[in-house]
């Protein structure tokens, strides 16, 4: 059964065909499907089939999702044209016959007051009435949004407060996200995924423990957050998106518990302490 992967030029999806390669997935069953192929020719050469799409070339969907039994839907990257770019990859499966869409979506996007959570609710309640059968995967906070290394420096910054944030590694999303789509059935729907939760002065915390130097979380209002995002040069728009998603952070949205993607992984999450290490060395 043919397994397309989208969004296989960026760092999550390259690590989702990765792990269906480690799982035993013939290479000539996936397609791995993106805009920068040259990135990923290399798999290419170790027998993946590489096309070309983009989200908003429905053509190109289609003509990627042709035969297609599966379908990993990595949500796109641009904050404000997710809903017209995700219509069109669940057009184009559906008029491809796809069997089966497993979508990474946000944490909690069905009650969530997140900017973020909106486009992904849309893309959830597009899949839904597309009749395909999908499994939703809200994936929670990757440790790798923040800059550990650069933090040694300049400590973390953020609007979070006190709230309590279920860090998980890329890498362990991604593994979570193949199992998913190669799971024979499922459990639930909807699965809430990320891992240990931690407050930012907590993961500052570790990272001052982890590299004997004074690391300290500054915790910013809202738009004065969106003004040291922008000074750093975060786009405005994207600074925006990000602060108001830790404004919301700080009264638990991006809170999910470790179960769900345990249960993916079938193993505990990438302990906080392994994953800050890895990033500071």
């Amino acid at each position: 059964m043919t397994i397309v992967v989208t969004g296989a030029t960026g760092h999550f999806g390259r690590h989702a065909v990765e792990n269906l390669l480690s799982r035993g997935v013939p290479a000539d069953q996936i397609v791995a499907v993106g805009r920068s192929i040259e990135k990923i020719q290399d798999l290419a050469d170790r027998g993946v089939r590489v096309q070309y799409a983009s989200y908003d070339e429905p053509e190109s969907l289609r003509k990627a999702f042709a035969g297609a039994g599966k379908l990993l839907f990595v949500s796109a990257s641009e904050p404000g044209k997710r809903i017209p770019q995700h219509r069109n990859v669940v057009d184009a499966a559906k008029d491809a016959g796809v069997g089966l869409i497993v979508y990474t979506s946000a944490p909690h996007a069905d009650s969530s007051g997140m900017i973020l959570a909106t486009e992904h609710l849309a893309t959830e309640q597009a899949l839904a009435a597309s009749g395909i059968p999908s499994v939703i995967l809200r994936n929670g906070w990757y440790l790798e949004n923040y800059d550990l290394r650069g933090a040694l420096e300049h400590g973390l910054v953020g609007a979070a407060g006190d709230g309590r944030l279920s860090l998980a590694t890329r890498a362990d999303l991604a593994e979570a996200a193949a199992a998913a789509v190669l799971a024979d059935s499922h459990d639930k729907q909807v699965y809430e995924l990320g891992g240990e939760g931690v407050t930012l002065a907590e993961l500052a915390a570790e990272v001052s423990r982890q590299s004997g130097r004074e690391v300290t979380y500054t915790d910013l209002p809202q738009d004065k957050y969106v003004e040291f995002l922008v000074g750093v040069g975060v786009p405005e728009g994207f600074a925006a998106v990000l602060a108001d998603s830790d404004h919301h952070a700080a009264s638990g949205a991006l809170y999910t518990g470790p179960e769900d993607l345990a249960h993916l992984l079938g193993r505990p999450a990438t302990p906080l302490a392994d994953a800050v290490r890895a990033q500071l060395a």
